[in-house]
């Protein structure tokens, strides 16, 4: 009877402890929550109670389970297994109280900044997230080292894998060559400012926003939807746009290919008027000015400013669209059109009318004589 109840109280007596622990300090944690909500840090502590309370428990088990004489034709192989989750469980811990500090102090730092220096925040962003993920990566390297070294055949051979470590790490890296060039390349846009998550780029002639910074990749979300994947080495290797780097203010441009009678006094004006009655507009500066001709049109080019790359899409969108629809209205004689109308010649001499062959009398008969000029029928009398 002692045999049996022993393993049962230390086993019961150890899932009850770690029960109470557990509830104990979620309850602390909830009330220290509501006190402060200034801060996010206990409520992101509370994610760890489960990681929490599988530390206490295996913590209290492997230290009584001895006592408790629970399988003691398998006691080594209990230990190890208590030991493995131990060290996991301590593994899951630690990240997630290690998320929870940066991502409060993240959390603090751009409530202070996010008016007055959003592209400082989205930098911060970048490096507390590749930070956090370098931590991970750590925590799980050495927590996997640890379990394997629970193990007696890994000791034994842990002169010789010291020894080899330096061939080894030599192929390794020779063979991850890729992907090592692209962890130190992630390091250097993380910290070299050159893109941020959220920045506006272009690139392989793609418009999109910078969603997401890894060690080895970075996605960029187009304005349809898309997810491009990208190595974090093109960024490193290739130029590309990026449209918030310094400030996210920009300068649009709309070109209108019209006829040479347009009303360029009259379209300024209109635009003056179209810009005061868009939002998206910041009200710096405008423009609009002939910046070519050709044989049958000439180009109008108006400029105008918002405060980021979204804005200036919906004014360049707005004043294209108004300004067609009112020369299609006002003024449908400044439209890009076929001419067809008689060619204007010159005054005769000597009765006779200059023409591209040379002059030709006219016939005797009275009946014109047919030119072409440019392709079109023309009349010569």
């Amino acid at each position: 009877m002692e045999n049996l109840l022993r393993p049962l109280i230390v086993v019961g007596g150890s899932v009850v402890l770690t029960l109470v622990i557990g509830w104990a300090t979620d309850f602390l944690l909830r009330k220290a929550d509501e006190r402060h909500h200034d801060t996010p840090l206990w409520g992101l502590l509370r994610r760890a109670r489960i990681p929490y309370q599988l530390v206490l428990c295996a913590a209290l088990l492997r230290g009584s389970y001895d006592e408790a004489d629970l399988l003691q034709s398998r006691q080594e192989a209990v230990g190890r297994v208590l030991t493995l989750v131990l060290i996991g469980s301590t593994a899951w811990l630690v990240i997630r109280i290690a998320a929870a500090i940066v991502e409060t102090s993240y959390s603090r730092y751009a409530h202070g900044r996010a008016h007055r220096d959003p592209a400082r925040v989205r930098r911060v962003r970048t490096q507390v997230s590749l930070i956090m993920r370098v931590v991970s990566a750590i925590v799980g390297v050495v927590a996997a080292a640890s379990m394997l070294l629970t193990f007696p055949a890994f000791k034994a051979a842990g002169a010789s894998l010291l020894a080899s470590a330096g061939i080894l790490g030599i192929v390794a890296g020779v063979a991850a060559q890729s992907t090592l060039s692209n962890m130190f390349a992630g390091f250097q846009i993380a910290f070299g400012d050159m893109v941020r998550i959220g920045d506006t780029v272009v690139v392989d002639g793609e418009w999109g926003t910078v969603e997401d910074i890894t060690l080895t990749f970075l996605a960029v979300r187009t304005w349809d939807e898309r997810r491009i994947t990208m190595p974090v080495s093109y960024f490193t290797s290739k130029p590309f746009e990026n449209w918030s780097r310094g400030t996210p203010q920009m300068t649009g441009i709309v070109f209108w290919h019209l006829d040479h009678t347009a009303p360029v006094e009259a379209m300024r004006d209109k635009l003056r008027d179209i810009l005061r009655e868009c939002p998206a507009w910041d009200g710096r500066a405008y423009d609009l000015s002939v910046t070519d001709t050709t044989p049958n049109t000439m180009q109008v080019r108006a400029l105008v400013t918002a405060k980021d790359a979204d804005d200036i899409w919906t004014v360049r969108v707005a004043v294209r669209e108004r300004m067609i629809r009112w020369l299609a209205d006002e003024h449908p004689y400044a439209l890009p059109r076929v001419n067809t109308a008689d060619a204007v010649l010159p005054p005769p001499r000597n009765g006779h009318h200059p023409s591209r062959d040379g002059d030709r009398p006219a016939s005797s008969d009275g009946v014109p004589v047919q030119r072409r000029y440019h392709g079109s029928p023309r009349t010569e009398r």
